[in-house]
């Protein structure tokens, strides 16, 4: 005689009682957003469509050599701290982090380098090599750069924005920062020399946005480094989603890779669960988003008339720039070259336009180089790196034919690195792989191909984006990069944090 668990198992249902909750993506927000809901009672399913969790995190080997596809620089640890914790564990249990000093460096056209570090001395030092008489200007800012940290990152990184009342109360502290004046023009009004300006107004690349108009608030981002630093996950930073990944099975949660989410069922005006690519219907409490928030709305709520996030208003939202990235493996050490370098071109403004806005693609370009086998050597075998290098590049709103475009691409940034950074580079190289807009779109379900979903513009910030709670549909909610509070590791896991206080607890769930 079959017992009800064997019934339950027979149907593909779980033994489990608990109110079911569905996580669509199985990126940072919907891995944290996942341990969250397990903390709160639910039984959880995450759905990923690829074959292996992380999204734009996901990680590959080759050759030997070991890539993380996406994000590598981790600041805030605590946020991650925060998700053991719910565990009753530590982050140290299961992943080992590295303190980088210095954080990065910036190289400039010219050759000459900046090193950013937690250091105040040595940051001082590093602006007196540029511009001894930005000294004092830099002092001032790093003061502005903290209270923007205190008012756009402490005052509303995990605060829910589903109401214009809440977005309201900020405004004063927003005003006082000047919010509506760009990265760029605030770093502007206390450093005069033009390439510290640069160096210290870059990092909205590092979340989608432009320096030269993305909110002067994010300037925050000089006073989280140094307070808490920049840092490396041994393993790669998808160690991190390993890790994540084990805190949800301990919860009694699960991850089902090659799962792609068709539709998200709704009766009544109620999200119900999910349907599959093959047909599954997966009933669930709540649906929980990570997604793109725009396929969100536009592909997975086809079917569901919306108010607020129609096709026309999605379609006419600013999305950020996208990535063109060149995973690489070299049978040689470049013991000189750093774990993470940006490298400007030879100009910074006019290139801003030529991605966010002409949408072209310019015979110059700024990279990003990160080399991992500079503090790890699993990442490559014995007497090699392993490489990737990034260009910010427009999203497919730009008439560019990546099939024809990609590879001539790669072979101008390889000249330059090889005439810059990695001397005799085309003559080592033993492993390669690119990564293009089209990936962004197809792979990872990216509208328009864009690498961090909505740019992070004033209007386009808190209230104005996609809501964590979803305006549309009752016991729909929304993490990731496309809600608030935007993209970056502290932006996406933040945004699961934000669960706590808009998703009824398990026992509330009938």
């Amino acid at each position: 005689m079959m017992t009800v668990h064997d019934t339950l198992l027979a149907s593909g249902q779980s033994a489990d009682t608990r109110p079911h909750a569905v996580v669509i993506g199985a990126g940072f927000g919907g891995l944290a957003a996942a341990v969250r809901l397990g903390a709160r009672g639910y039984r959880v399913t995450v759905l990923e469509k690829l074959e292996q969790p992380g999204g734009r995190a996901s990680q590959f080997r080759q050759d030997g050599f070991t890539f993380d596809a996406g994000p590598t620089i981790i600041t805030a640890p605590f946020v991650f701290e925060e998700l053991w914790a719910l565990c009753g564990r530590k982050l140290s249990d299961d992943i080992e982090l590295v303190s980088l000093d210095p954080f990065y460096t910036v190289r400039f056209d010219d050759g000459r380098e900046f090193h950013a570090s937690a250091n105040d001395a040595a940051m001082e030092a590093e602006i007196a090599k540029f511009s001894p008489g930005d000294v004092e200007g830099y002092r001032r800012y790093l003061r502005e750069s903290e209270r923007c940290f205190r008012a756009g990152f402490l005052g509303m990184i995990d605060k829910s924005y589903a109401s214009l009342g809440a977005m309201v109360k900020s405004l004063p502290s927003l005003v006082m920062r000047r919010a509506e004046r760009s990265v760029y023009k605030l770093v502007s009004k206390y450093i005069k020399n033009e390439q510290l300006r640069q160096a210290l107004s870059f990092h909205p690349l590092f979340i989608g946005g432009n320096p030269m108009r993305s909110s002067g608030v994010l300037s925050l981002i000089s006073y989280l480094e140094r307070e808490y630093g920049v840092h490396y996950a041994k393993g790669g930073t998808h160690s991190l989603v390993k890790g994540i990944a084990g805190l949800i099975a301990g919860q009694g949660g699960s991850i089902r890779t090659h799962a792609e989410v068709a539709e998200i069922t709704v009766e009544n005006g109620r999200a119900t669960g999910v349907r599959l690519q093959n047909g599954e219907i997966i009933p669930a409490a709540i649906v929980v988003s990570n997604a793109d928030a725009g396929w969100t709305y536009s592909k997975l709520l086809a079917k569901h008339p919306r108010k607020r996030w129609t096709d026309a208003k999605i379609g006419k939202a600013k999305y950020s720039m996208s990535l063109f990235v060149w995973y690489f493996g070299v049978n040689r050490k470049y013991d000189h070259v750093p774990h993470h370098t940006v490298m400007m071109g030879p100009r910074f403004g006019g290139l801003l336009h030529d991605i966010f806005d002409a949408k072209h693609l310019a015979d110059d370009f700024s990279l990003y180089l990160y080399r991992p086998s500079a503090s790890d050597s699993s990442m490559a075998p014995e007497g090699c790196d392993s490489f990737y290098v990034l260009a910010p590049v427009p999203n497919l709103d730009g008439d560019i034919d990546w099939d024809t475009a990609a590879e001539p691409y790669r072979r101008r940034i390889e000249a330059h690195l090889e005439a810059t950074m990695l001397p005799g580079l085309k003559d080592h190289v033993v492993t390669s792989k690119l990564i293009t807009p089209v990936d962004f779109r197809d792979r990872l379900l990216s509208l328009k191909g864009a690498a961090f979903g909505i740019e992070p513009v004033i209007t386009q910030l808190a209230w104005f984006r996609p809501h964590n709670i979803s305006e549309e549909v009752e016991n729909l909610f929304i993490v990731g990069a496309g809600t608030h509070p935007g993209a970056g590791l502290p932006g996406v896991v933040s945004s699961a944090k934000i669960l706590d206080k808009v998703v009824p607890h398990a026992s509330a769930v009938n």
